[in-house]
């Protein structure tokens, strides 16, 4: 079996990688592509057209492409899924290619100084790298979070790690992985508290990165919004 309790579970983390390497590996346990199908080809296709569309219909990816209707035919049905598999990989390949350029272009842009950018320490950015990896798990794990709520948040978590460099044109992502996990972990409780604490942490790093960058006072805490009714 190819498709592995592992590999499904790394899509949920990664669904443009995971994607991906759906589509590859049916690809490369094919041992031909002309009439001569074999009973295992037909197998390794049919399962991995139906994990694509499994993923599809539990929205931990967005494919407009749609999975070919199956007639039995071996012949008709390999080609067809086999069709179907590289309109995918080609979709979400140029997604991952696409991620991969803004990265390095963020990335050239800071080192060539063409702007103002945000410089985390070494120390600092492999801390925010740990914690993003523990959030990226706890996420995955989790049973509390409702599926889109969960989906959302580790496709920003992705997203963000593959941006994440020592230089940083904005801080934008940061700051909105922040506000869209406070929206999501505000419903669970008590049980927010681990993921809140590595929230928490993230933000303070981030914080003081910019604050380094705007040249405000050593040690100025992370403004807070005040309610004015509050206050009344």
């Amino acid at each position: 079996m190819i498709y592995t309790e592992e590999l499904i579970n790394s899509v949920s983390a990664e669904p443009i990688t995971g994607t991906v390497r759906i589509c590859e590996l049916a690809e490369n346990a094919l041992d031909g592509m002309g009439n001569e199908w074999t009973e295992r080809e037909y197998e390794v296709l049919i399962e991995a057209s139906a994990l694509i569309e499994s993923l599809i219909e539990a929205n931990i990816i967005e494919c407009p492409i749609h999975p070919p209707e199956l007639f039995g035919d071996i012949i008709q049905d390999c080609r067809q899924i086999l069709n179907f598999l590289m309109e995918v990989k080609r979709l979400f390949s140029a997604e991952q290619s696409l991620a991969k350029h803004q990265s390095a272009k963020a990335r050239f842009t800071a080192t060539l100084g063409a702007r103002f950018h945000y410089e985390f320490s070494q120390g600092d950015l492999d801390e925010v790298q740990r914690l993003i990896n523990e959030l990226r798990d706890m996420v995955s794990a989790s049973t509390h979070l409702e599926d889109e709520h969960r989906h959302r948040v580790l496709k920003r978590l992705e997203r963000l790690q593959s941006e994440l460099h020592k230089k940083v044109s904005d801080l934008d992502r940061f700051w909105g992985l922040i506000g869209d996990a406070g929206v999501v972990f505000g419903k669970l409780g008590k049980d927010a508290k681990p993921f809140v604490d590595r929230i928490t942490e993230i933000s303070r790093i981030v914080w003081q990165t910019q604050a380094r960058a705007e040249e405000l006072p050593s040690g100025t805490p992370i403004p807070k919004l005040e309610d004015k009714n509050a206050e009344e």
